[in-house]
């Protein structure tokens, strides 16, 4: 268990010092977390609606933040280059993540030539019923997602890097909250950037 909690630190601390130098990028992880929260909560409630919550608000402030605003040249902080930090990136860097987020948009295509997804689903009769079957589909792939690339860790690192990854995706709305739940007031005191302790591993 020490281990696990260690390797969950050290992957949280990275990412942090990592992608997460620019105040608006920590304000849309604000917005993004709390929408997680109540996707979380709806989940058990009302799964298709919390999937479009997660990707409509939350996943799209999140990764908006990282490909808008985080800086893409040498980090002078950490002493790394882009391409160094996207290449030990453990979870979705963000050539991945505009992979995932490419077929995120596509995904619902199919329903245009099979409403029901292959018997999947039942066919949409009303906007709403659609909305919903596009929920599904955005549910099953958030799913699809995290389980793809925690198997990829278990074959490129080790189960315990994969298992952790997962715990850190899954926990990430409570600590980015944590962290960041200063940076819109620190923005609006016209602040853009964090300064950072180079090569700091204490959370």
């Amino acid at each position: 268990m020490a281990s696990f909690l260690e390797a969950l630190r050290v992957q949280r601390w990275d990412d942090h010092r990592y992608y997460h130098h620019n105040r608006i990028n920590q304000s849309l992880h604000v917005v993004s977390a709390i929408s997680f929260l109540v996707a979380y909560a709806l989940a058990f409630k009302d799964p298709a609606t919390a999937a479009l919550i997660g990707w409509l608000i939350a996943m799209t402030s999140r990764q908006a933040g990282h490909l808008f605003f985080e800086p893409k040249g040498y980090d002078h902080v950490n002493d790394a280059t882009h391409e160094h930090k996207e290449e030990i990136k453990v979870g979705y860097n963000l050539q991945r993540k505009i992979v995932l987020l490419a077929i995120w948009a596509l995904s619902p295509l199919p329903l245009y030539f099979d409403p029901t997804l292959f018997g999947l689903l039942s066919a949409h009769q009303t906007t709403g019923d659609l909305i919903r079957n596009v929920g599904w589909i955005w549910l099953w792939l958030a799913l699809a997602g995290l389980l793809f690339r925690m198997v990829q860790l278990f074959v490129q690192r080790d189960v315990q890097t994969g298992i952790v990854w997962v715990a850190k995706i899954l926990t990430d709305p409570f600590h980015d909250i944590k962290l960041y739940h200063k940076a819109p007031l620190a923005l609006l005191h016209g602040e853009l950037v964090e300064e950072h302790e180079p090569h700091e591993h204490g959370a």
